[in-house]
């Protein structure tokens, strides 16, 4: 029985190239890998019942800087996954909401981002769980486009005040709460591109030394069960 649990979880799946690679295989193999343990790993939250659970699939820099052939495989994969998405009966008996951040919509072909739009139209009227992607995402470009948005405003306008709640108006992630806990796996305990700078201020850490795709539904209980026994403080 868990003392608590976080309601916002958020995941930074690192390794799975690396995984690959010490296997023999194709680095981007180790994404086919991390889309079927990520599966897993969201079924146990669901068992857990926590509401909210943010998944970063891809960087702005993966997009940009990885093998043509790694991208080639990554819009398939994309494209399969959220087709079978749409129509997973977990996700309907327990009215998961499929949200999907970042700049897809610009940068994917229209025969990848039908599938992922049809995940988050038959899921928009859900509200018991939310199932948030980060895809061609950076937390860099996030705070820039919110800024952006809010200088336009008028600042010459005596009562016009930047506040914290007005800054998180304007982001991507408006919606969702703070994230109470954020999960990395891969061994590096460093962040990248911003995940999530604004919503991880306050949020507890947990890295993991394994890869991804090795990263089990039962290390994912004992870390929620680490989160149960931490104490919050907030700087006081």
């Amino acid at each position: 029985m868990l003392n608590k649990k976080p309601y916002h979880i958020a995941i930074v799946p690192d390794g799975n190239r690396r995984w690959a690679r010490a296997k023999g295989l194709k680095p981007w193999i180790g994404h086919q890998y991390a889309t079927e343990n990520l599966k897993k790993i969201f079924e146990a939250a669901l068992d857990i019942k926590i509401p909210y659970f943010s998944f970063w699939a891809s960087s702005q820099d993966n997009l940009a800087k990885r093998p043509k052939a790694e991208n080639k495989f990554l819009l398939n994969l994309f494209k399969k996954e959220f087709a079978e998405l749409a129509i997973d009966k977990r996700i309907h008996k327990e009215q998961v909401r499929v949200n999907i951040f970042g700049e897809w919509r610009k940068q994917f072909p229209e025969e990848v981002k039908k599938p992922m739009k049809r995940a988050i139209e038959t899921t928009k009227n859900y509200n018991k769980f939310f199932l948030n992607f980060f895809i061609a995402y950076s937390g860099i470009d996030e705070m820039l486009k919110a800024i952006r948005k809010i200088s336009k405003q008028n600042l010459d306008n005596p009562d016009f005040k930047i506040t914290p709640q007005l800054i998180k108006k304007y982001l991507f992630t408006k919606d969702l709460p703070r994230v109470d806990y954020l999960i990395r796996t891969g061994g590096e305990p460093h962040m990248s591109a911003g995940f999530m700078m604004w919503d991880i201020a306050d949020a507890q850490m947990y890295f993991s030394d394994k890869s991804w795709p090795d990263f089990t539904a039962n290390d994912f209980k004992k870390a929620i069960q680490e989160y149960s026994r931490r104490q919050r403080r907030f700087g006081a």
